[in-house]
């Protein structure tokens, strides 16, 4: 899917830069739920996955495995969306009841995160939607169905809308801010293009220093959160080199 990307070029004199957030969604978790563990993981080690297998298994940082931190990683992303011993296992290849034992150890390793997603499960029950950091809300009317896949698929929306949400807010409020700048400095550079958690400007050769610097900054200082915001920026001839 990803060489689809070759087709969309820049015009003539100008280049791709493009920026997407590390991790977003596990940092907006981290703020959160104000897991220190969490938040203290990322401010102390880059890799987080790696720092998150030692946690779990128990094992000095410099010992963890690449099939540990593969495990790692998938619980890590698959905490977010509120993933269950049954899809975990199918993720890693794994028996249910080891991906159960994954989680009740990430858990044990991070109980603030665990806290924090039983109560938006909790304050979507009771208020009939969830809300993200910055105040947006999305129903819930799964919570109240009468057909137990739809309440535990509900279920797991609540776990995950806030962290989501806010994270879809944090680029959306980056996308104007690097709009007005460009607008502001009346540069030939124009936005065009937001996916997820990443910008793409079609820049002026000129400009390629100062429009990196402003959508760096723009995206780093989007908000403020108890974890650093990082934003990777590269630069191509077409999407996909500069993916």
């Amino acid at each position: 899917g990803r060489l689809i990307r070759k087709a969309f070029v820049p015009k003539p004199g100008c280049v791709f830069l493009d920026a997407d957030y590390s991790q977003i969604e596990l940092r907006v978790l981290a703020h959160m739920s104000g897991d220190e563990n969490l938040i203290e993981a990322y401010r102390e080690a880059e890799d987080i996955h790696r720092m998150t297998a030692s946690k779990v298994f128990h094992v000095p940082l410099e010992e963890v495995t690449p099939l540990q931190r593969r495990n790692a990683k998938a619980v890590n992303f698959g905490i977010v969306y509120g993933i269950s011993s049954f899809g975990l296992g199918q993720d890693l290849g794994i028996s249910r009841k080891e991906a159960e034992a994954y989680i009740q150890q990430y858990f044990e390793t991070y109980p603030g995160i665990h806290e924090f997603l039983n109560r938006c499960v909790e304050d979507a029950k009771e208020k009939g939607y969830s809300v993200t950091m910055f105040g947006r809300r999305r129903p819930m009317p799964e919570l109240k169905s009468s057909n137990f896949m739809q309440r535990s698929f509900g279920e797991r929306v609540a776990m995950n809308a806030p962290i989501q949400g806010t994270a879809a807010d944090i680029i959306k409020i980056a996308m104007i801010r690097v709009h007005k700048k460009l607008k502001e400095g009346n540069y030939k550079s124009r936005l065009i293009l937001q996916i997820h958690d990443e910008l793409l400007i079609e820049t002026h050769k000129d400009e390629i220093d100062e429009v990196k610097q402003i959508l760096e900054t723009e995206m780093v200082h989007a908000c403020d959160l108890a974890v650093p915001l990082i934003a990777e920026v590269k630069q191509g001839i077409n999407w996909y080199e500069a993916k």
